[in-house]
C-alpha cells in the first residue's frame, strides 16, 4: 500500500463513490470537504421538523451506477407515481400517467387533451426504441438539441409545449430544450424502465450511506483546500498534506482555480451551468397534493412556478404529523427579492390550489445554493471529458460528463479503476 493516502477533494457523490471503490480495494483514502457535511449538491436540511432537500431532486432507480453503488433497501426508497398533473395554458388541468407502468392508465392517456393520437403513439414508439438499447449506447448516439429531435420525430408543437417543455425542461432545468438529444433519450429510458424515488429521510441519505462505509477519520469536514501543487495540498490555515495521488471531485471551473499551473485540455473545458430556485411552504391538515404522489407541472411559460411537488405525500418523514410540505421550483433568471418571489408564487398558486395558499407558511428559499445546480450538456459535447488531468492528478463528477448522479457516480468509479491500475497495491 502506498505510504501516503489518495486524497480526494470534495465529498459529493462523485468523490464518495471514488473513495468507496478505492477503500473496497484496500487503498488508503482521505476525503477533504470544505462544507460542514457530505453531499455536495445533494443535501437535506431539517427545519421545524420538515426535511428540505436543497432543490427538488429525485433518484432514478434504474441508473446503472446507482444500482451498483447504493443499498436501496437500507435507503427505504419511496416512489413518486409515474406521471404528472399538468396545468395547461387555459388554466385547465389534466393528469397523465405512464401507461407502460400502469396498464389502467392507457385509457386516460388516450383521452388526455395533451397531444393527438399520433403524438401519443410516438411516445410509445420512442419507449420501445430506448428499451432496445443500453444506456451507454443511447449516450453514444449522434446528438442534436432536444427540441430539434422532438420536431424531427414528428411531435406536434402542442405536445412539445404542454408536456415535453414542462416535464423535461424541469429535469434539465432548461425549458428551451437546448440540452443534447442523446441525453434526452437516456433520461427518457430511465423514466420508462425505473422509478423516480426519494429516500424516506431525504436525499442526503445517498451520500450519507456512502460516507458510512468509509473508515473513521477518512473524511475531514470543514477543511478547505487552497492550492494543489503536484502531490502537495495546502489547506486554509497553512497545513500541508502529501498525497500519493489527488482526485478533484469539485464543481465546474474549480479545478483550474485550485491547481497551480493547471491548463485544462480544450476537450475538458467546462460549459455553463443551469440554475434553479426551490421555495418550500408548509401547511396544516390535508395535503394540497391530495396524497396522489404526482408531480404538478406548469405549461404556462411566463409562470414563475415551474413545478410543484409534495414530498411528504411520498415519504411521511418529510413533515411532522398532521402537516404537509410543498416544494415549488422556479427556473432561470428573475429579478425578484426572496419576499417578492414568495408573494408572486402565492398569487400564482392560489389560482392553482385555491385561497388556502395564502395560509401556507414559508419555510425557506434556496437560491444561491442552486446557482450552479446542473452543468449544461449541449449537442456536440463529449459524453465524457478527460478524467486524468496530469500525472497523479484526476477529476470526477458530472461536470466532466453529463448532468446526473449517474455520471457523478460513474466517473468516481472510473477514476478509482484508473488509480488501482496505476498505483501498486
Amino acid at each position: 500500500m502506498a505510504e501516503n493516502p489518495i486524497i480526494i477533494i470534495g465529498a459529493g457523490l462523485a468523490g464518495l463513490a471514488c473513495a468507496n471503490w478505492l477503500h473496497r480495494a484496500g487503498r488508503s483514502v482521505l476525503v477533504l470537504e470544505a462544507k460542514d457535511a457530505v453531499g455536495g449538491r445533494v443535501r437535506t436540511d431539517v427545519v421545524d421538523g420538515f426535511r428540505l432537500d436543497r432543490g427538488f431532486q429525485v433518484l432514478l432507480t434504474d441508473y446503472p451506477e446507482a444500482r451498483r453503488m447504493f443499498d436501496y433497501g437500507a435507503l427505504d426508497l419511496k416512489n413518486f407515481r409515474s406521471g404528472a398533473v399538468i396545468r395547461l395554458a387555459n388554466g385547465q388541468e389534466t393528469t397523465i400517467e405512464n401507461p407502460l407502468q400502469r396498464k389502467l392508465a392507457m385509457a386516460g392517456a388516450l383521452r388526455s387533451p395533451i397531444g393527438d393520437l399520433p403524438d401519443k403513439l410516438r411516445i410509445l414508439s420512442l419507449a420501445r426504441h430506448v428499451q432496445q438499447h443500453t444506456p451507454e449506447a443511447l449516450l453514444a448516439r449522434p446528438a442534436t438539441d432536444t427540441l430539434s429531435f422532438l420536431r424531427r420525430y414528428g411531435w406536434s408543437e402542442h405536445i412539445i409545449n404542454s408536456f415535453f417543455r414542462p416535464f423535461f425542461g424541469g429535469v434539465f432545468l432548461d425549458r428551451s430544450l437546448s440540452t443534447a438529444s442523446n441525453f434526452f433519450e437516456f433520461v427518457f429510458q430511465q423514466f420508462v424502465k425505473g422509478e423516480a424515488a426519494i429516500p424516506a429521510l431525504g436525499m442526503q441519505q445517498l451520500p450519507e450511506q456512502l460516507a458510512a462505509r468509509l473508515p473513521k477519520g477518512s473524511i475531514r469536514l470543514n477543511t478547505r483546500v487552497e492550492t494543489v501543487e503536484g502531490n502537495l495540498i495546502r489547506l486554509a490555515g497553512g497545513e500541508t498534506l502529501t498525497a500519493s495521488a489527488v482526485v478533484l471531485a469539485v464543481d465546474g471551473s474549480v479545478p483550474a482555480a485550485l491547481v497551480l499551473g493547471l491548463e485544462l485540455p480544450e476537450a475538458g473545458r467546462i460549459a455553463g451551468s443551469r440554475r434553479t430556485t426551490c421555495t418550500y411552504f408548509a401547511t396544516e391538515g390535508p395535503s394540497p397534493g391530495k396524497g396522489d404522489q404526482l408531480l404538478r407541472l406548469n405549461s404556462i411559460p411566463s409562470s414563475l412556478a415551474h413545478n410543484v411537488a409534495f414530498p411528504s405525500d411520498v415519504s411521511s418523514a418529510y413533515a411532522p404529523t398532521g402537516q404537509s410540505l410543498i416544494s415549488v421550483s422556479t427556473h432561470g433568471d428573475y429579478d425578484l427579492s426572496e419576499d417578492e418571489l414568495t408573494e408572486r408564487l402565492r398569487s400564482e398558486l392560489t389560482a392553482w390550489f385555491g385561497p388556502q395558499v395564502k395560509e401556507w407558511r414559508h419555510l425557506r428559499t434556496y437560491k444561491s445554493e442552486l446557482m450552479n445546480a446542473l452543468p449544461e450538456y449541449l449537442a456536440g459535447a463529449p459524453v465524457q471529458q478527460p478524467l486524468m488531468l496530469a500525472e497523479g492528478l484526476y477529476r470526477c463528477g458530472d461536470w466532466a460528463s453529463y448532468p446526473s448522479s449517474n455520471a457523478a457516480l460513474g466517473t468516481g468509479r472510473q477514476v478509482a479503476e484508473m488509480l488501482l491500475e496505476k498505483l501498486p497495491a
